[in-house]
């Protein structure tokens, strides 16, 4: 997974972590435009929203494109990613954000964060990209051990299977694109193509990590949102 989206963030980052942009003509300022604009939309719809005295947790920071509005809400942001080379940029990118630490993820767990020490946890486009479905549920049990009583998680998984399926081989014609730099490469990795999850599942590895589903938007789509509280 690290290596995959070290290969992503060298040859387009900011493609990567928001493919509604053009991939030969990427925007920068689109792209932190439109960090703040999820951020409100994700929350929005799961109907929580993040306090000055908030310490957040963000799962697949990438360069920081949702990890700067948090920031400037909230009290701290760790924002861990299991791409070294997306952290690295996102240090570039971001040195004015004095309350955030960088983590670099092992792609299983949340690695350096205390139990029960945050209050809010975020993650948006990044689990369905999970390959195994068992790691994802893994990360929302975490969720549960990171999060201090009463704190929440909002994130978004797949409940489509059907989108995570290879799209067959590429002709000749777009594999030259990819190798000439103008198509994205690494659409027919694992990594890419991800995995889906149930609702079901979701519950139960919510309930093994100690909080119960408060809401969910968009069941059985490949956008799921789902705001989870920690019990107690």
């Amino acid at each position: 997974m690290g290596e995959f989206w070290d290969q992503r963030a060298r040859e387009n980052s900011l493609y990567f972590i928001n493919n509604s942009l053009s991939y030969r003509e990427t925007d920068p300022d689109a792209f932190w435009a439109s960090g703040p604009n999820d951020v409100d939309a994700v929350l929005g719809a799961l109907g929580v929203e993040i306090e000055p005295d908030d310490d957040i947790v963000e799962i697949g920071c990438g360069v920081g494109r949702m990890t700067r509005p948090m920031a400037e809400r909230g009290r701290s942001v760790r924002a861990l990613d299991v791409s070294a080379e997306m952290l690295q940029q996102a240090r570039a990118e971001n040195p004015q954000l004095d309350n955030v630490e960088w983590i670099h993820g092992n792609g299983t767990e949340l690695n350096g964060i205390d139990d029960a020490s945050a209050d809010g946890v975020l993650s948006y486009v990044v689990l369905q990209h999970i390959p195994d479905p068992q790691v994802t549920l893994g990360y929302i049990r975490e969720m549960g051990r990171i999060l201090r009583p009463g704190g929440w998680a909002a994130f978004q998984v797949s409940n489509d299977p059907s989108v995570h399926k290879p799209r067959g081989e590429r002709g000749a014609k777009q594999k030259l694109k990819v190798a000439l730099g103008r198509a994205p490469g690494g659409q027919q990795h694992g990594a890419w193509l991800g995995s889906a999850v149930t609702v079901n599942e979701v519950r139960a590895a919510a309930a093994e990590g100690g909080m119960e589903i408060a809401r969910t938007e968009g069941e059985g789509t490949q956008f799921c949102l789902v705001l989870t509280r920690k019990r107690g």
